[in-house]
C-alpha cells in the first residue's frame, strides 16, 4: 500500500488546479486519471476545441456579413476537414503545454493512469493497488447524458466529442437540446453551412438565463437559418438508409424530420457510478452528483468534490480551476474558503455571446419577491452603431430601479414588482 497526503481521482482543469496547490503546500498527491487525456473536458473535447471552431465559424460570417457598404469579401476556400485538423492540431499543443508538461514539474505530484475507486474512507484501489489518503478529492467530471428516446441506440448519433471530430460537414444537422452546448454547436454547424435544427423540451433555449435575452438570442439564430422548436417531445428515431428520421410533438401537433446528423445535447451526468462511493460514506442528489457544503466537502470529512461531479451550480472552466485550488487548501490547512456562484460571470459563446453575472429576474423575484429589471439595446450604444452590431442587449436586474437612460421593463409587470420607475 501506497501511501499519499492526498489522492485526487481525475485528471481535468479541477483536478491539475487542486494538484498545483497541494503540491505547493508541500503534500504529497496521487493523481488518478483514466477516461479523457490529461486536461479533461476543456482542452481535448470542450471549451478548447469548440472556441476554435467557433472563432473560424464566425470568420466566415463576418466575410459574407459585415455590412459594410462598397466593401465585398470573397471567401474563396472552405475546407472542413482542414478546419477540423486544425482545431485537434490546437487541442493536442495545449493539452501537452498546459498539463503534460506542467505536471511532470510537480515534485510532490505522481500521476497514475487508471480508474480509481474506494476501498474505505481513506482508500483507493487502482490498477490491483491500494493507495491510502490523508484526504481525497474527486474530480471526474461528467459525461453527455443519452436520452431515452425509442430507437436512438439503433442509430448512429453524435455527442460533442464525436460532433467536434468531425472530417464531412452534414448537410442537415438536428440538435436534440439547448443549453450552451445546444445554441453553440447550432450557429457553428450553420455558420460553416449545415441546414440545423434545434429541438429543445423547455420553453427556453437556455432555460437558466435571463429571458429577455434568450429570446433576443433565438431571434438571433433563426435570422441566420436555424430552425427552433421549443416545448418539444421527441417520441422516436428511426434509421431510414444513410439517413435518420426523428419523429417530435409540438403545441401545434407531430412533425417528422429528415437528417444526416444526430447531435446530443440533453445535458451531462456526474462520473459518479464507478467509483463505489458507498464504501467511503459519500452522498449523491438524484441527478447522481456528489453532495457537498460550501466548503466543497462531502458528507465524509475529508473527501471533497469539485467540478461536474458536484452538486455546485454549472460552472466553467475557469471556475472548477478555483474550486480545485480551493478545496486543496480547505483540505490540507483546514481553511473554510467557499465561492459565492451568484457573483461567477458566465458565458454563452454564441455571436453575439449571452453573458451574465449575478441572479436573473425570476430567481430575485423568487428570493425577495420584489424585482426591477431594465433593458437597453444596443442601438442605444454608440461603438454598437458604428460597428453595425446593434443585435444586442443589456438587461439589468436588483431591488432598488437602475439610474440612468435603461429604457423598458424586462417583462410586464407583476404584483411583486414593487419597486418605483424611475
Amino acid at each position: 500500500m501506497a501511501s499519499f497526503d492526498m489522492v485526487i481521482l481525475g485528471g481535468g482543469t479541477a483536478a491539475v488546479a487542486a494538484a498545483t496547490q497541494a503540491d505547493e503546500m508541500g503534500a504529497t498527491v496521487a493523481l488518478v486519471n483514466s477516461g479523457l487525456p490529461l486536461g479533461g473536458t476543456c482542452v481535448n473535447a470542450g471549451c478548447v476545441p469548440s472556441k476554435a471552431l467557433l472563432q473560424a465559424a464566425e470568420v466566415l460570417h463576418q466575410a459574407r456579413h459585415h455590412g459594410i457598404p462598397g466593401l465585398a469579401l470573397d471567401v474563396t476556400e472552405l475546407d472542413f476537414a482542414r478546419i477540423v485538423q486544425g482545431e485537434q492540431d490546437l487541442v493536442k499543443a495545449l493539452r501537452h503545454q498546459k498539463y503534460e508538461a506542467v505536471l511532470p514539474e510537480l515534485a510532490n505530484v505522481t500521476v497514475i493512469d487508471g480508474r480509481g475507486r474506494f476501498f474505505g474512507p481513506r482508500e483507493v484501489a487502482v490498477n490491483n493497488q491500494v493507495l491510502s489518503a490523508g484526504k481525497v478529492i474527486i474530480a471526474t467530471g461528467s459525461t453527455a447524458d443519452i436520452p431515452p428516446i425509442p430507437g436512438i441506440a439503433d442509430v448512429e448519433y453524435l455527442t460533442h466529442i464525436e460532433a467536434l471530430a468531425l472530417k464531412d460537414l452534414p448537410e442537415r444537422l438536428l440538435i436534440i437540446g439547448g443549453g450552451p452546448l445546444g445554441v453553440e454547436f447550432a450557429q457553428m454547424f450553420a455558420r460553416f453551412g449545415s441546414q440545423v435544427t434545434l429541438l429543445q423540451r423547455a420553453d427556453s433555449i437556455v432555460p437558466a438565463a435571463e429571458r429577455e435575452l434568450t429570446r433576443r438570442l433565438t431571434e438571433v439564430l433563426t435570422d441566420e437559418g436555424i430552425t427552433i422548436e421549443t416545448d418539444v417531445r421527441v417520441e422516436s428515431v428511426r434509421q431510414a438508409g444513410t439517413r435518420k428520421v426523428v419523429t417530435y410533438r409540438t403545441d401545434a401537433g407531430r412533425a417528422e424530420l429528415d437528417v444526416d446528423a444526430i447531435l446530443l445535447a440533453a445535458g451531462k451526468t456526474p462520473n459518479t457510478q464507478h467509483l463505489w462511493l458507498t464504501e467511503a460514506g459519500v452522498q449523491v442528489d438524484r441527478h447522481q452528483a456528489i453532495v457537498v457544503d460550501a466548503h466543497l466537502e462531502t458528507s465524509q470529512p475529508g473527501i471533497f468534490a469539485i467540478g461536474d461531479v458536484s452538486n455546485r451550480p454549472v460552472r466553467e472552466n475557469p471556475t472548477a480551476g478555483r474550486e480545485g485550488t480551493l478545496a486543496a487548501e480547505n483540505a490540507l490547512a483546514g481553511t473554510t474558503h467557499a465561492i459565492d456562484y451568484d457573483h461567477v460571470p458566465t458565458t454563452v459563446f454564441t455571436d453575439p455571446q449571452l453573458a451574465s453575472v449575478g441572479v436573473t429576474e425570476a430567481e430575485q423575484l423568487r428570493r425577495t419577491g420584489t424585482s426591477d429589471c431594465r433593458t437597453l439595446t444596443f442601438d442605444n450604444v454608440p461603438k454598437a452603431v458604428i460597428t453595425r452590431r446593434t443585435e444586442g442587449l443589456i438587461t439589468w436586474s436588483s431591488t432598488q430601479p437602475p439610474t440612468g437612460s435603461w429604457a423598458s421593463t424586462c417583462s410586464p409587470p407583476t404584483p411583486a414588482r414593487s419597486s418605483p420607475k424611475p
